[in-house]
């Protein structure tokens, strides 16, 4: 059922695909010509605000080199290699520990973590990027970015603190900036991917908020989260990655007090998540100034 319902969102224009994918999700439908919540805003920016620079941006290859000229090369994690598919890649190139990824998939789905090249299974590893270099990203989200997308495979460099890097089980926090028309507002903490997932909102003074979301299983974490000591910076960064853009979510990690990019995203959950408590859809939503409406 799953996959029959994937493949009519697959066949259906942009509009009509949303339309039936929020409504199952949200139960109620888009107003695309009077968007208010952060969900809604988000569709609309998937059918309208088309800027042909995002299919660059969403690339995770690509756009290190982006970023690179704005913020610096020294904040960007090293890429090890880069291959046309799963199948083509090269473990003699790859060092103990390393990360593997599709440039193109959102998520975890499209990432293996090797932590010792000794005991790593490259079959299982291939399996699962094979799974995620086949998926066609713009099929069901209709997020136009991903369209055009040249999908490829790449090895980065594995990042753990000094004092982590035999840990078998370290898992590296995510801070995922929420940017309103070119200001970060909220940071969002996800910890704990391998042992129950956490995902924490702060505000740009470091205050833990009520709400929580996109995902399904999302929750507060039950000790805070300690605020950076290159907030400051963090900060500074995502304005200038976000400099003229609607929304954009800017995703940083921090190693050793030291801040390196992850990746920029555009639709968060595809904009189908869901916010609790639900008012802050709206509130969120309030932030978004969109280029025009009807």
């Amino acid at each position: 059922m799953k996959d029959l319902f994937r493949k009519l969102l697959a066949c259906l224009p942009p509009r009509a695909s949303i339309q039936v994918r929020f409504f199952y999700n949200h139960r109620r439908f888009v107003d695309f010509r009077n968007p208010k919540s952060f969900c809604e805003k988000i569709q609309w920016l998937k059918v309208y605000s088309k800027n042909p620079l995002y299919t660059t941006l969403v690339d995770k290859v690509l756009v290190k080199d982006y970023v690179a000229k704005i913020i610096g090369e020294e904040y960007i994690i090293p890429t090890i290699a880069v291959w046309d598919n799963p199948s083509e890649i090269d473990w003699s190139l790859l060092p103990q520990r390393f990360v593997l990824k599709t440039n193109h998939a959102g998520g975890s789905a499209g990432v293996v973590i090797c932590k010792n090249k000794d005991f790593f299974n490259k079959e299982e590893a291939v399996a699962k990027l094979w799974k995620s270099y086949n998926v066609n990203s713009y099929s069901v989200s209709k997020e136009f970015p991903y369209k055009n997308i040249k999908r490829s495979v790449f090895a980065e460099q594995y990042m753990a603190p000094n004092d982590k890097e035999n840990d078998r089980n370290y898992d590296l926090p995510d801070y995922k900036f929420f940017c309103f028309n070119g200001e970060p507002l909220y940071c969002q903490v996800i910890r704990n991917r391998n042992s129950g997932e956490t995902i924490d909102f702060y505000d740009m003074e470091w205050n833990h908020q009520e709400f929580v979301g996109l995902n399904p299983s999302a929750r507060n974490g039950l000790t805070p989260v300690a605020r950076p000591e290159c907030f400051e910076q963090m900060k500074d960064v995502c304005r200038k990655l976000a400099k003229s853009l609607p929304f954009v979510r800017v995703d940083l990690y921090v190693v050793d007090g030291k801040m390196y990019f992850g990746e920029l995203t555009f639709y968060p959950a595809s904009g189908m998540g869901v916010f609790y408590p639900r008012e802050w859809d709206d509130k969120l939503g309030e932030m978004i100034k969109l280029p025009y409406t009807f």
